[in-house]
């Protein structure tokens, strides 16, 4: 095919069959199927992506030969040749943000990598230049273990256990409408209604927020007149575990990094700001012949949450991120430097070592 679609000439396509017939000195070899392949895609892509701070010159017409086109696919199949893995890259895979991570079946040894030359979230591409571009969507982005059997639940049960954790993580942290500021009625509704002081700080948090009773520990939520959610997706990564507990219990064990881009829900912004929280919720899953508990409930043991650009001492029961003009207002956090992608920790350590010191400073976002 041509460089516009057209099909090759039948008089070229008649003197390469005659001249590679003869044999004649310089006369191409027809490429493989591979090849050929290769350069039809190389023809349609129209190029690589396009970097950070990168200048693209205006476009030149095209000319009417399609020799200038061979010679492109010549070049393009000699780096293929010579470089696989950069013409992968092209096509979407490789190691580039393109490709998605496994989903975390344990904790890693270091945190992910940081690029070279940080590139800005936009509308279109609202996590583009953080780890998070390659996490999971949602609850896929959540290692979720094998069922067995366990304390007083059999391997099906166990299972029916992890479903319904991973069912709070979504109302909890994922649902639009909780993410908009609505009451986490599902999420609630998954805890066990007996346990008294939880009730009592679900009860208070809602009411009267403060650093005692702040609904953010379980639930993330934006102030609607201030923020909105960049397009539909959540970003997540992280694992969920369980062992026996207490009396026979299923205590699991949920440790989940959430990236939310959001703009300001006034004008027409489109600066991008993003904050993470990650979140340990440590449940246990009763037997009710032990413990008094509704059926299809856990009960909490722990939870807590560390931010990164969700207003570290704002208690207003909302995240609170701020944009550059905040940024620029209120300056650096006075606490130690912090990676918020950096899963190589256990939550116990970060949040020993954040202790008092403040907000903290967050080395990329």
């Amino acid at each position: 095919m041509g460089e516009d679609g057209a099909s090759i000439p039948d008089e070229e396509w008649e003197r390469f069959l005659r001249e590679a017939e003869a044999g004649a000195q310089g006369a191409p070899e027809e490429p493989s199927a591979r090849a050929r392949m290769v350069a039809r895609r190389l023809r349609e892509e129209p190029g690589r992506p396009e970097g950070w701070r990168t200048h693209q010159p205006a476009r030149r017409r095209r000319g009417k030969g399609w020799y200038a086109v061979g010679l492109l696919v010549a070049v393009g199949l000699l780096v293929v040749a010579l470089d696989p893995g950069r013409a992968v890259g092209w096509f979407g895979g490789g190691g580039g943000e393109s490709a998605p991570l496994a989903a975390e079946s344990q904790r890693p040894d270091q945190p992910p990598a940081t690029e070279a030359a940080a590139r800005l979230p936009t509308l279109e591409q609202p996590f583009r230049g953080s780890p998070a571009a390659r996490w999971g969507d949602g609850t896929a982005g959540i290692g979720l273990p094998a069922a067995r059997a366990t304390g007083w639940m059999s391997e099906e049960q166990v299972a029916q256990a992890l479903d319904r954790t991973r069912d709070f993580l979504a109302a909890s942290s994922l649902d639009p409408g909780v993410l908009r500021g609505e009451r986490p009625r599902k999420a609630i509704a998954l805890i066990n209604p007996h346990q008294q002081d939880v009730q009592d700080y679900l009860a208070t948090a809602f009411r009267a927020p403060s650093r005692e009773n702040d609904p953010r520990l379980l639930f993330s939520r934006f102030e609607k007149s201030k923020v909105r959610l960049v397009g539909n997706v959540v970003k997540t990564r992280g694992r969920i575990t369980y062992r026996e507990g207490k009396r026979g219990a299923v205590e699991v064990t949920t440790d989940v990094t959430y990236v939310y881009p959001v703009v300001r829900a006034a004008g027409k912004s489109d600066e991008v700001a993003r904050t993470i929280a990650r979140r340990e919720v440590v449940m246990s899953w009763d037997d009710p012949a032990k413990v008094v508990i509704e059926p299809g409930t856990f009960s909490l043991v722990s939870y807590k949450v560390d931010t990164t650009n969700g207003g570290c001492d704002a208690f207003t029961g909302y995240f609170t991120p701020e944009f550059n003009a905040e940024r620029a207002a209120t300056g650096s956090g006075d606490g130690p430097e912090v990676d918020p992608y950096d899963r190589s920790k256990s939550m116990d350590s970060r949040m020993r070592e954040a202790g008092e010191a403040g907000c903290g400073t967050a080395t990329r976002s």
